[in-house]
């Protein structure tokens, strides 16, 4: 009646098992560290890089804990932050501008761990201490953006087709053409159809002029919304790497804001200035005729010719640039990956606006079979992100950039194209500070009313049930212990208001055991012997603490679907929490209590208060 199958026992053991390996690391803390990653295609993270590390460190008589080499990149361990620093300053200049040095925490605990994918939970702003930013994009302002692009476009629309009219202006989100006759109305309204889709088109009538007025349609307006969220996105990321922070969390919420939060930044003067600095595009010509070996190695040791500039390229090669910049980023409406229709390659689809399409087709006509470079400029410094051929003119503002690797490759470059600048203006609604000392007293406070909760609950429980109340809190330790692991597994961020949700889980787990105890006492009482009160305990208990889960759980979903940030971090915390006290109400606690009470073949009296 009340012994488990082999295998239920077997599964709680494996699950005990699991739960201690996977919230060991958080057991050993962490360690002021350093993290190298690269910052361009040509440099690589491998073996050699890890010998390299080692040797910059002992000339500099640096000690370090440990050095390893994952997916993410070069990690070094140091025993304090001053050591940390030094290190970093080093490293820079030891390893050169292809790296990028990031400050970081990692892990003290060993190898064995670290192999079989077992970490630390990861720790939110307000536990570890940084910089958090709300930032609101004004997608009235992207959507006028591309209105005022197509002024561009269609005036150039008119002009290469030899359409007469009279003006084009922008209207709010709209463009209006205006013509004197109907006629060339027609034409127009044929030729912008052609060319621009997403517009709709609509005739009118003033009663002087003849009117055509396009309008961007609900699904393009969607688009060019979501082209904004993500190009800022991704020109946040590009610009905040030069903080060196290892794991900036940048992210959407919602339809029209980003989170930034920079764990350890503490200069929100100097993270202000980042996020708000704008960058540019370039598109110049390589100087082939200055461009042979000799050229190019004297020009490498600083010996530029005149009217040339001297970069390497992402993939290493070396080239001599024209200074003259012909186009510039600001003419570029997209950028996204696409496949080669003739050779099934990856390729990268550039549109420019209507000027821009124009320049580019000169430039183009102008220089066919030579290289083209087009450059990322930040701060003043200027990066080679590709020099692809020009093997013909290439006109109606539509280039398609060759060469790429992969699909991914495709994707990254079309990305890089467009995070030159910000596709709309972002303002900050939202920012918060946390020092690393408040973090670390948030973390005591949070740990130490966790532990004074199981404390008081465990005293009350082994005094008021005695040996059944021992079992309740051993399964209760095991709750927290599969709870902790859990989190350690999933790497869900951690926050204030989620130790907050573990303080719960504890009540919640108690509370279920509760109504499994008194159940028992009531059988008791009502004269079953103590075998069959056990069983009709927890199978009568079973129902009533289903139902209580469960509709806590639809709560903590509809926290987590609808909530954000502190809010969404204590419903993880929360649904997590309810699945392993569940299970260890339930499933752990009647193991123990079969082990202790099933294979007696008499139990006179239960030891239950």
């Amino acid at each position: 009646m009340n012994r488990y199958p082999t295998w239920k026992y077997m599964l709680v053991l494996a699950a005990l098992i699991l739960g201690i390996l996977y919230s060991l690391p958080n057991i050993f803390g962490e360690s002021p560290a350093v993290q190298i990653t690269t910052v361009k295609k040509s440099a690589t993270l491998d073996p050699a890089l890890l010998g390299q590390v080692e040797n910059v460190l002992k000339q500099e008589k640096i000690q370090y804990d440990a050095v390893f080499l994952d997916a993410s990149g070069v990690k070094v361990r140091f025993a304090n932050p001053d050591t940390q620093i030094r290190a970093k300053d080093i490293l820079q200049a030891g390893l050169g501008k292809d790296y990028l040095i990031a400050l970081n925490l990692q892990s003290r605990s060993p190898a064995w761990l670290r192999s079989i994918g077992a970490l630390p939970m990861y720790l939110g702003l307000d536990l570890r201490g940084g910089v958090h930013f709300l930032l609101q994009v004004d997608m009235k302002a992207a959507i006028d953006k591309a209105a005022e692009r197509y002024v561009g476009d269609l005036r150039s629309v008119m002009r290469e087709k030899r359409i007469a009219y009279l003006g084009v202006s922008r209207e709010g989100q709209s463009v209006q053409v205006k013509f004197k006759d109907e006629v060339e109305l027609a034409k127009a309204e044929k030729e912008i159809g052609k060319s621009y889709p997403d517009l709709t088109l609509k005739q009118s009538d003033n009663g002087v002029e003849k009117l055509l007025t396009a309008s961007m349609g609900v699904p393009a307006q969607k688009r060019i919304q979501e082209f904004a969220i993500k190009q800022n996105i991704q020109t946040l990321h590009n610009r905040i790497n030069e903080l060196g922070v290892a794991e900036p969390v940048i992210q959407q919420q919602g339809a029209e804001r980003i989170v930034v939060q920079l764990p350890g930044v503490q200069d929100t003067a100097k993270a202000k200035e980042l996020l708000g600095r704008t960058a540019t595009l370039e598109i110049r010509l390589v100087d082939e005729e200055k461009s042979d070996a000799t050229t190019l190695e004297n020009a490498a040791k600083g010996q530029v010719p005149f009217g040339d500039e001297f970069f390497v390229d992402r993939n290493g090669i070396p080239l001599l640039v024209k200074k003259n910049v012909p186009l510039t980023g600001e003419y570029i409406t997209d950028a996204g990956p696409g496949v080669d229709q003739q050779n099934g390659g990856s390729v990268v689809n550039v549109t420019f606006d209507g000027r821009g399409s124009r320049v580019f087709q000169q430039l183009t006509r102008d220089n066919v079979k030579k290289r083209m470079a087009i450059l990322l400029v930040e701060k003043g410094k200027a990066e080679v992100i590709t020099a692809p051929v020009i093997n013909e003119e290439i006109g109606g503002g539509r280039v398609q950039i060759s060469g790429m690797d992969n699909a991914q490759e495709a994707t990254d470059i079309a990305l890089l194209l467009r995070a030159g600048a910000l596709a709309a203006p972002m303002e900050i609604i939202e920012e918060r500070t946390v020092g690393p000392s408040m973090g670390e007293e948030n973390i005591k406070r949070g740990v130490h009313s966790t532990l004074w909760g199981f404390a008081a609950i465990a005293v009350f429980m082994v005094i008021y049930y005695t040996v059944f109340g021992t079992i309740s809190v051993l399964a209760l330790g095991i709750n927290l212990l599969l709870l902790v692991a859990l989190l350690s597994m999933l790497q869900a961020t951690l926050t204030l208001p989620g130790l907050a949700a573990v303080a719960l889980t504890l009540g919640m787990a108690i509370d279920a055991n509760v109504l499994i105890n008194e159940r028992i006492r009531d059988e008791l009482r009502n004269g079953n012997s103590p075998q069959a009160a056990i069983s009709a305990g927890y199978e009568r208990a079973f129902g009533t603490i289903l139902d209580s889960n469960v509709t806590t759980m639809i709560a903590g979903l509809a926290l987590f679907m609808f909530g954000t940030g502190p809010v969404k971090g204590f419903a993880v915390v929360h649904v997590l929490g309810i699945l392993t006290s569940m299970f260890s109400a339930v499933v752990i606690s009647r193991a123990v209590v079969n082990l202790v009470y099933g294979y007696r073949r008499k139990v006179s009296k239960l030891s239950i208060g």
